[in-house]
């Protein structure tokens, strides 16, 4: 089975020419429900007919497979330890969604000899051509080694709540990246909100912080609401917009999808980076030898 999404995938390389956008979804901590909105985030897209590869790098946690319900074959650690390639690792879960399930050990990515980075490369810029998003979901936080795929995307998505130290963390994760980088775009979702007027004085706050210490302007895509059918979609592994798609937060997640893809069909190119995603990944990987 296996082999035969294997063959599918490849016949797909061979007939497609498109180049994905790639879009990070990080938060500033743990537990603000970063790997749920990764996972129903790319659901929503695919059910609006876009082709999306989530790359779970939430390292050492296996947090998509965990909330789909699926035990995938391969991880991006047997990648590198079993030599298979990036096509051979892509599980396709039973909603049709194609994913890389994490692992322990990437930290070392940027610690690769110049011939094993070029291979993995090589084959992630081939599945580039083969879907219209690529969604890295990012481990808790930022790391040296993390941060080089953050800014080398087009796009990042910061998920945060309420919560005051959420919110704290949020705005620090954002001023390290723009510390590194003041131009990738920033788009913030703002989760677990008990109703609107909560979630405005969130994204203000933010907006204000972001204005004011570091002079940069982010967008809010949405926000999503303390919703119970999330927590049940996750005792049943499955992911809530498939769960329960009628639900306050599947609606939520619905509406933000269209406005994503809204907002990057009228951006004019030029918006988006000039260099290709896997340029800007090699640059880095060049500059820490």
């Amino acid at each position: 089975m296996v082999n035969d999404q294997a063959a599918r995938l490849r016949e797909r390389l061979m007939a497609l020419k498109s180049q994905a956008k790639s879009i990070a979804v990080v938060s500033g901590k743990g537990g603000v429900g970063k790997s749920n909105f990764s996972l129903n985030f790319s659901l929503s897209l695919q059910a609006l007919g876009k082709r999306v590869l989530l790359f779970d790098l939430d390292i050492g946690m296996g947090n998509i497979d965990i909330l789909v319900g699926e035990s995938s074959p391969y991880s991006i650690v047997d990648y590198f330890e079993k030599q298979l390639s990036l096509i051979d690792i892509i599980k396709n879960d039973p909603s049709g969604l194609d994913y890389i399930s994490g692992g322990t050990g990437l930290g070392t990515i940027f610690k690769l000899d110049d011939g094993k980075f070029e291979r993995f490369t090589s084959e992630l810029e081939l599945l580039f051509k083969a879907y219209d998003f690529v969604i890295f979901d990012m481990g808790a936080g930022i790391s040296e080694d993390s941060i080089q795929f953050i800014l080398a995307v087009d796009e990042i998505i910061v998920i945060t709540t309420p919560e005051p130290t959420a919110i704290t963390d949020a705005y620090a994760a954002m001023k390290y990246i723009t510390l590194k980088d003041s131009t990738i775009p920033f788009t913030l979702v703002i989760n677990r909100v008990f109703n609107q007027k909560v979630g405005e004085t969130t994204f203000k706050r933010l907006a204000n912080a972001m204005t004011s210490f570091m002079q940069r302007e982010i967008t809010l895509l949405g926000m999503i609401p303390d919703d119970s059918t999330i927590m049940k979609a996750v005792i049943n592994q499955k992911p809530f917009v498939q769960f329960q798609p009628n639900c306050p937060a599947s609606k939520a997640i619905a509406t933000l999808s269209n406005e994503f893809l809204m907002r990057t069909s009228s951006l004019d190119s030029a918006v988006y980076q000039k260099t290709p995603f896997i340029a800007k990944l090699k640059n880095f990987f060049m500059k820490g030898r």
